[in-house]
């Protein structure tokens, strides 16, 4: 039997997908990403909602990660309930049915032959 560690809500505040990207895609599209870590056994529901500055949050946002399986999710590929803003500053707010880790990642290639890429661990809120 795996041990479930991690929280079931994170949070993070500073997403802001990048509008401009250089080099062949889809290795050098600017993304945000949520790299999910599920070490339990059972699946995990995921739901997620989407803040920004001047509108109502947009959401849930509905996927799962299986037990003892990682999930990448790129934040400009979710499309239902609408897509998430381009170029525009975001925070998401993360509930699952089990403990999750939740890290966050920004590849950002707007200059030509440079390519960025930040990784943070999101707001463990419980």
């Amino acid at each position: 039997m795996a041990v479930a560690i991690g929280c079931r809500t994170w949070v993070v505040s500073g997403g802001n997908i990048p509008t401009v990207s250089h080099g062949e895609e889809p290795e050098f599209t600017s993304f945000d990403q949520l790299c999910l870590l599920n070490t339990g056994d059972g699946d995990a529901a995921v739901e997620l909602t989407v803040y920004y500055p001047d509108q109502e949050p947009v959401g849930p946002y509905a996927f799962r990660v299986p037990g003892r399986r990682i999930r990448h999710v790129r934040l400009n590929d979710l499309i239902d309930p609408e897509p998430i803003r381009l170029g525009r500053p975001y925070g998401c707010l993360l509930t699952s049915s089990v403990p999750l880790v939740a890290q966050f990642q920004r590849q950002d290639t707007r200059l030509p032959g440079a390519l960025a890429l930040t990784d943070a661990l999101g707001y463990a809120g419980s």
